[in-house]
């Protein structure tokens, strides 16, 4: 296994092979403008998938916000991340805040978002980008870029409606609505609520079902399910029937098919 990444704003945690990432700028309610934590999501994903004995990342945040977005008085003052012209923006944007999309969207792993409290902007949408959200009673999301006269630059509009259909997406993006946990789980954003005390808990209890599965077999799937999103199903077809040329070449499956006839025969 690799060394550890170096994170500024968020924090790591390896037990097993389940990785937990928490932002730690509960100073600024976990804005992902003005912070390093773009830079700790990509630094953590490329060393997930340089280490294939892990099995799952977590994604959540300290203190009372998942995460607020972009920084708002950033926006007001046009400093930082948001100051420029056209031209400098759109480099800002491709060189900031659109790494985390397309680094989330390459990762080998399932990603679970533990959302522990309001998910705003940027930080709903990274909440969409993961695989699997479970959320706290306390949590909030709200895809306002529109309150604020900007778009999803992100890659927003792109997550959701993959999630929930257009019609439900259109309606939450063109209105900047904040929603609370119990809607999100109505319409389909959320797996589970529970109380906050129970967040983690709750997320380690499904991370650790998945990473008990075949870690190659797993991370295949992953790249599967992906691909069904974008490829016509011929195609898709011939992959899986190399990827499960692979699996069946992989000592964990004969590891797994044995356990299994064990647990039968009993």
């Amino acid at each position: 296994m690799t060394q550890l990444p170096t994170l500024i704003d968020s924090t790591f945690h390896l037990e097993n092979n389940i990785v937990t990432l928490t932002f730690n700028r509960h100073d600024v309610r976990n804005a992902l403008t003005g912070t390093q934590i773009a830079d700790d999501i990509v630094n953590t994903v490329d060393w997930i998938n340089k280490n294939k004995d892990i099995a799952v990342l977590i994604i959540t945040a300290s203190g009372s916000a998942f995460s607020s977005g972009g920084n708002i008085k950033d926006m007001a003052n046009r400093a930082g991340g948001f100051a420029g012209d056209v031209s400098e923006l759109e480099r800002r944007y491709r060189q900031g805040i659109q790494r985390i999309p397309l680094a989330i969207q390459k990762c080998e792993v399932p990603v679970i978002a533990a959302i522990n409290g309001p998910a705003i902007g940027g930080g709903f949408d990274i909440c969409n980008m993961c695989d699997l959200r479970i959320a706290s009673s306390k949590a909030k999301f709200g895809e306002t870029f529109v309150n604020l006269g900007i778009i999803p630059g992100d890659g927003g509009a792109w997550f959701m409606q993959r999630i929930i259909g257009y019609q439900k997406a259109a309606e939450l993006t063109f209105t900047g609505r904040v929603i609370d946990a119990i809607e999100a789980k109505e319409i389909g954003l959320l797996l589970d609520v529970v109380e906050p005390d129970e967040l983690l808990a709750r997320a380690n209890q499904l991370a650790q079902e998945i990473a008990s599965k075949p870690t190659a077999s797993l991370r295949l799937t992953k790249r599967l399910m992906k691909m069904a999103q974008r490829t016509e199903l011929p195609d898709f077809l011939d992959i899986c029937a190399v990827m499960q040329g692979m699996c069946h070449n992989n000592p964990e499956h004969l590891d797994a098919v044995t356990e299994m006839l064990a647990k039968i025969t009993k």
